[in-house]
């Protein structure tokens, strides 16, 4: 089955799109199970929280570092290669976090489990980028993304329920059957979809291809917009069970349910991107989404002001950040892949390293500068906003400042 063939009408299509929603999601379904176990986590193993929070920063230095290496071996290798291997390695650690004896090697295992979900991360939007090409690339992605937050939003509640029922053990016995899912829906519906020119992965042709890249103010601002936006939401993820849990002291499973309110927001706003995106153009979409984010990063300061810390001021105004990420995001990777058709993979890559570089710095400033307050978490939320938005001006600019309307 080849490209054409996997975009196309019939029952292969439904299975290659599956593949691709499983692959793409597995990574963050381990991550959504385990985020509501982690105060729980502390309790049983006795440890310092800023150090059971290694547990999800770590995983997330290990996935954007793992980023690196997927998408250039999946220009040179292909894209199944990357992908299969990816879920080995998630199915592996997510089993050793599930018998770890001590947080150590809890850590560990959320690392290993981290390192392998980044696979689908990153391969996935090569595969979207070799499957519809530039044009279709952002709608693609926004229904994409829409259909891979179904998953962790459910992960997050069933998370939340076998911790307060069964014990957290259970979720990572949870992602490994999902692990062995995806492993059959890519064995029958992934085809090979990289048929352009293998890229050298040698030291030195790396370097030059992420210098290539990093050098370009169009990739720069749309990565770099991407990237600020989604930490946000990881330093929300940081600090935001603490504050229900043991700020507000809601049970585990409150705080999964009031997280699908961030959820369907961002769902929602994925699905208008699909249908818009082709019409207004991908700088427009970027520049419209962050403005969106900004005005709700600015009142959810407010709200918190007047009114004070409660799961409305906190949710409500970070689910329309979301709706905000949700118009803007999809579109800022397109652009941040087009930059380079050549080197789709390596874009992809490299713009999935910045993404969860930043996510784990957010993350872990949340819980190391966390006070029983909700203002480490604003600061977070309104800084990184400012700087999403003024990323993603840029490119936008620059166009219009070669091609004026």
């Amino acid at each position: 089955m080849d490209s054409a063939s996997a975009a196309g009408p019939g029952s292969w299509r439904r299975l290659f799109l599956a593949a691709l929603v499983g692959s793409a999601s597995i990574g963050s379904i381990g991550m959504h199970l385990f985020v509501p176990a982690i105060p729980f986590i502390t309790r049983e193993f006795a440890s310092d929280p800023t150090v059971t929070q290694l547990a999800l920063s770590l995983s997330m230095v290990a996935m954007a570092v793992a980023t690196i290496a997927y998408g250039p071996l999946s220009d040179r290798w292909g894209r199944r290669v990357a992908l299969n291997g990816g879920l080995a390695l998630f199915l592996l650690g997510t089993v050793a976090s599930a018998l770890a004896p001590d947080v150590e090697t809890l850590i560990l295992g959320r690392i290993i489990q981290a390192a392998g979900g980044a696979a689908g991360m990153v391969v996935t939007r090569a595969i979207v980028r070799d499957v519809y090409g530039p044009q279709r690339a952002a709608s693609l992605m926004a229904y994409l993304t829409m259909a891979m937050l179904v998953a962790p939003m459910f992960a997050q509640n069933l998370g939340g329920f076998l911790t307060d029922n069964v014990g957290w053990r259970w979720g990572f016995w949870l992602a490994a059957a999902c692990a062995l899912l995806v492993g059959l829906l890519t064995g029958r519906g992934m085809p090979e979809t990289h048929t352009g020119p293998r890229v050298s992965v040698s030291p030195l042709t790396l370097l030059r291809n992420y210098g290539r890249l990093l050098r370009s103010p169009m990739f720069g601002g749309y990565a770099l917009h991407s990237a600020f936006a989604a930490a946000t939401f990881f330093a929300f993820m940081g600090a935001a069970p603490a504050l229900m849990i043991e700020t507000l002291g809601r049970p585990a499973l409150d705080y999964s349910a009031w997280f699908i309110s961030l959820t369907l927001t961002f769902l929602l706003a994925n699905a208008l991107a699909g249908r818009i995106s082709t019409r207004f153009g991908i700088g427009p979409m970027v520049w419209l989404g962050g403005l969106v984010s900004l005005a709700a990063a600015v009142v959810m300061v407010l709200v918190i002001l007047a009114w004070g810390l409660s799961p409305y001021t906190l949710f409500f105004p970070t689910a329309i950040v979301g709706v905000g990420n949700g118009l803007s995001m999809p579109s800022a990777n397109a652009g941040a892949i087009n930059v380079d058709p050549t080197l789709a993979g390596t874009a992809a890559g490299l713009a999935a390293f910045l993404t969860m570089a930043l996510s784990a710095v957010f993350a872990q400033l949340a819980a190391q500068w966390a006070d029983g307050t909700a203002w480490p978490l604003t600061g977070l939320i309104l800084g990184g906003t400012i700087v999403s938005v003024a990323a993603g001006a840029l490119p936008w600019w620059l166009h219009r400042r070669v091609q004026p309307e």
